[in-house]
């Protein structure tokens, strides 16, 4: 018999049979055992009142099943998607409000323990806001008004985003025909949740245009908003090497992991496990010293700007408990399974929740304030640093780890096309243009143990490289390149096809370009952006040879970005079955008729094989409308061969004359 593998990550996979053979439960087992309800799993359930839930089923349901209101199923299963999205953009724009908040606390000098990190990119948001900087003005006043004025972005009524003008020109066009331009972050949301409220919007299309335009008001405001803020506090990336998947853990030091997707408190973290005092504070305890990890978008944030090591994405938070290694995990909100605080128990392993918004039983609660940041990340170090003699031998102390390099940020992807005074995206679209690249695919979202885990993320990654297709990753799609040794430039060397291969060694980069957390999806925006302003290719980001993939998402939060992206022109791909499938009038919507009016859309497809068919075919079509060179596999490049100086020899031999 077959073996059923659970996760395509060799050294999750070893996790798992171990915790098997020992009785313990995860997210794969449980993902086995809990099959999803073939109802609501294609949109076809509703539940926004009490005379249901209402399952809208049968042989013509489309055009004759009705809920007890008489909604059709096209409606209901536009409710689903909307309210999806509404949720989504909710999760990253709260994220984004603490962002703004905080970089108040710091401007008011509030915050004592944070400081304004990257003044160039405070002055380049304050340029993008009309905001006056330089002439000798005070760097708090100028982050002071920056904030004030992202504040608004959440409770404007009227008008526009600040951030819309951010966008090509045609693309704002495009927002304004089809009256999708978002007002107000905290607006969208609102009126999203009101529509889908029982007896309010019952015109499918009418809803999922609403639907865009709340996703919009999270790609060109929440996740932009916290992108530009993170930067401005704790830096701008740039490359760094670092480390990811289980062996980042240290037998003989305090292993402490950050969870979750808000970076200030990890960065906090990140200063004071160097602090010496906590350090000889360790030593007391009998370890060596003190090893801070990440897991999912946390890890993300601390990995680009500091080269703190990764255990991987959403679905290796337990197996990293069952490594037996880990003596803490500071927790903040998003993505962070209920079950690691019940399988602790099981180890040695605290669960520190640290948010207001999120917590759990069975854990130990530090309220984070960012007013007194460094005493609260003292007082997380030290109940890690407690626990580490309270380590047991039993675990699977997995020692795997590949090298991983990150930190490729907006800016200095234009910085590497040409130096600081001369930065551009002219050499990427030349190589566009050329077809060396064959196009852009961003390999983003979240990993799922209802396939073989990360395993659709790997399968891609090679199949589009190898088809001179140049990857921009994000989130747990990063984490999941990462853990399988795929983010470095040797990896050109090894699998991209001959064109990207030619571009990434003239540049000194990785065919897999890691660019963050999921709210960096934003600088994919901006890179588009860019690219769009610089020429020669699209004057608009719908038209481009680009492509957005999530193979394994799970979390709304990517809905409202695949939903962002279709609507700012980019054709997406979800991996596994449609949340709306049980319509085929929604499904028309999000394919046809979004494409028509955006050049953007929303598919989804179960077969990776297909999923990579696709996205190569809207690629090719985008080159062929764009006028482009048609593009030839192999046309660039021959293969190389390392001689030896017998066969060099025997070359310069043949090649002097008779």
């Amino acid at each position: 018999m077959e073996k059923h593998i659970k996760s395509a990550n060799e050294a999750s996979e070893k996790i798992i049979e171990w915790g098997e053979a020992h009785d313990y439960t995860t997210c794969f087992e449980r993902a086995e055992r809990l099959k999803p309800c073939p109802i609501g799993s294609s949109g076809a359930c509703c539940k926004v009142c009490h005379m249901g839930p209402c399952r809208l089923v049968g042989k013509n349901a489309e055009e004759e099943a009705r809920g007890v209101c008489g909604a059709t199923l096209p409606t209901v299963a536009a409710r689903n998607l909307v309210r999806m999205i509404a949720a989504g953009t909710a999760a990253h724009s709260d994220h984004a409000r603490d962002m703004v908040l905080t970089l108040l606390a710091v401007a008011n000098g509030e915050a004592k323990d944070f400081k304004i990190t990257d003044e160039r990119k405070l002055n380049r948001v304050a340029e993008i806001l009309g905001i006056e900087f330089g002439n000798g003005r005070n760097v708090n006043d100028v982050a002071r008004d920056v904030a004030l004025k992202l504040l608004e972005d959440f409770t404007r009524q009227k008008g526009e985003l600040n951030y819309i003008k951010r966008a090509p020109q045609k693309t704002q066009e495009r927002w304004r025909k089809w009256g999708v331009a978002p007002r107000g972050i905290d607006r969208e949301v609102v009126e999203a949740m009101h529509r889908t409220n029982i007896g309010v919007d019952h015109d499918p299309d009418h809803l999922l245009t609403h639907g865009l335009r709340t996703a919009l008001a999270d790609g060109w405001g929440g996740c932009m908003i916290s992108t530009d803020i993170s930067d401005i506090l704790f830096g701008t990336p740039t490359p760094v090497k670092a480390e990811a998947s289980y062996g980042i853990f240290k037998e003989d030091e305090v292993n402490l992991i950050v969870h979750g997707h808000e970076p200030s408190l990890a960065e906090i973290i990140v200063d004071v496990v160097s602090d010496p005092e906590l350090i000889e504070y360790a030593k007391s305890k009998g370890a060596k010293g003190i090893n801070l990890g990440g897991m999912c978008c946390t890890a993300n944030e601390v990995l680009m700007r500091h080269g703190i090591p990764t255990a991987g994405g959403f679905t290796n938070q337990e197996l990293g408990i069952m490594t037996g290694l880990v003596d803490a995990i500071a927790v903040d909100v998003q993505c962070i399974m209920p079950a690691i605080a019940e399988l602790s128990k099981k180890f040695h392993t605290k669960i520190i929740t640290t948010s207001e918004k999120a917590t759990m039983p069975d854990a130990i609660h530090v309220q984070y304030d960012e007013h007194r940041a460094r005493e609260v990340a003292k007082e997380i170090v030290k109940i890690a640093i407690d626990n580490f003699p309270n380590r047991k031998k039993e675990g699977s102390h997995i020692t795997d780890k590949f090298p991983v390099i990150a930190g490729f940020s907006h800016e200095y992807i234009e910085y590497m096309q040409g130096g600081r005074w001369r930065a551009s995206f002219r050499p990427l679209n030349d190589a566009i243009i050329a077809g060396r690249i064959r196009g852009v695919v961003g390999l983003a979202g979240c990993d799922n143990p209802r396939v073989p885990s990360t395993g659709l993320h790997r399968f891609l990654a090679i199949e589009l490289i190898k088809n001179d297709v140049l990857i921009v990753s994000t989130g747990c799609g990063s984490a999941a390149c990462g853990t399988a040794g795929y983010l470095t430039p040797e990896m050109a060397l090894e699998h991209a096809g001959p064109g990207l291969r030619e571009v990434c060694e003239a540049i000194g980069i990785p065919p897999i370009l890691h660019v963050g957390a999921c709210v960096d999806n934003s600088r994919i925006l901006t890179i588009a952006t860019a690219m769009a302003h610089e020429g020669g290719l699209s004057d608009e980001i719908a038209g481009m040879p680009a492509v957005g993939i999530a193979p394994e998402w799970m979390s709304e939060k990517a809905i409202a970005i695949g939903c962002y992206f279709a609507a700012s022109g980019v054709p997406v791909i979800f991996g596994g079955e449609s949340p709306v499938g049980a319509s085929e009038e929604v499904t028309r919507i999000m394919t046809e008729v979004w494409f028509e009016r955006f050049m953007g859309a929303l598919h989804f497809e179960p077969d990776p094989e297909k999923i990579l068919e696709l996205a190569l075919n809207y690629i090719d079509k985008a080159r062929e409308k764009l006028k482009l060179r048609k593009y030839e596999p192999g046309r660039f490049g021959t293969e190389r061969v390392l001689m030896d100086m017998a066969a060099r020899r025997e070359l310069e031999k043949s090649a002097k004359p008779t």
